[in-house]
């Protein structure tokens, strides 16, 4: 016996019908299952079910109950409401996780704390915290490797780096940032039109565009970084 399902986010169970205001197809192995007759064919009907639909061959069919089409309304209706309901659910449960603390591992260079990051999904890069720094502040060199145009670019600002030097930079929106399990979209940054900077391995800044999104804390202990959404 084969059946061709095509079902997102529901389960479904063929038991005996104990609801009104559906269609119901009983099979010959003494089954059956609610819905909404869809298309029927020569040898086929489709069942509409709540998430997602089912076919079914005549030939395993016994009989079909068709129900009013006002209760057949009813019963979308109410399939909506469900539908409406889960996804309610499960953005209640992702703003819950993505406000729960994360500890975010850092090492530590010339008494700077350094992060590791990615950058619109798929860009690594490793950034001084910089709780004095307005904005992100990105290498020229990370700058490219997101596909900005850093060689046809005028600056529009100065930022200052780590060595306390003022350099010329352009601003622009980051995608997203992710450190450990802290992701952020659409954060204001800058990169760098020259290639500077006093320590070597670094891409730039993690600054305040990103971190006032968090009541945030150090845990020199552990080194972490504990970031906890605002």
């Amino acid at each position: 016996m084969i059946y061709k399902i095509a079902i997102s986010a529901v389960t479904i169970t063929l038991c005996m019908a104990v609801n009104s205001g559906a269609d119901t197809i009983y099979l010959k192995n003494g089954r059956s299952i609610e819905g909404i007759i869809g298309n029927e064919g020569a040898d086929s009907v489709n069942l509409e079910v709540n998430g997602g639909s089912i076919s079914f061959q005549k030939s395993e069919i016994e009989k079909i109950e068709r129900s009013e089409e006002s209760d057949s309304e009813l019963l979308r209706r109410k399939w909506e409401k469900d539908r409406k309901a889960r996804q309610e659910s499960i953005a209640k449960k992702q703003l819950e996780e993505r406000k729960k603390p994360k500890g975010v591992e850092f090492s530590s260079q010339q008494q700077q704390i350094i992060l590791n990051v990615t950058l619109n999904k798929n860009v690594e890069a490793k950034l001084i915290l910089d709780t004095g720094a307005s904005l992100v502040v990105l290498s020229k060199k990370i700058a490219a490797q997101l596909g900005i145009d850093t060689e046809n670019t005028r600056p529009d600002m100065e930022v200052k780096v780590a060595d306390g030097r003022n350099v010329l930079a352009k601003r622009f929106m980051l995608e997203s940032i992710k450190a450990s399990g802290a992701e952020e979209d659409n954060v204001e940054a800058a990169f760098m039109l020259d290639e500077v900077g006093s320590m070597p391995g670094v891409d730039g800044l993690l600054g305040m565009s990103f971190l006032k999104r968090f009541n945030f804390k150090i845990d020199h202990n552990e080194n972490k970084l504990i970031l906890e959404k605002r």
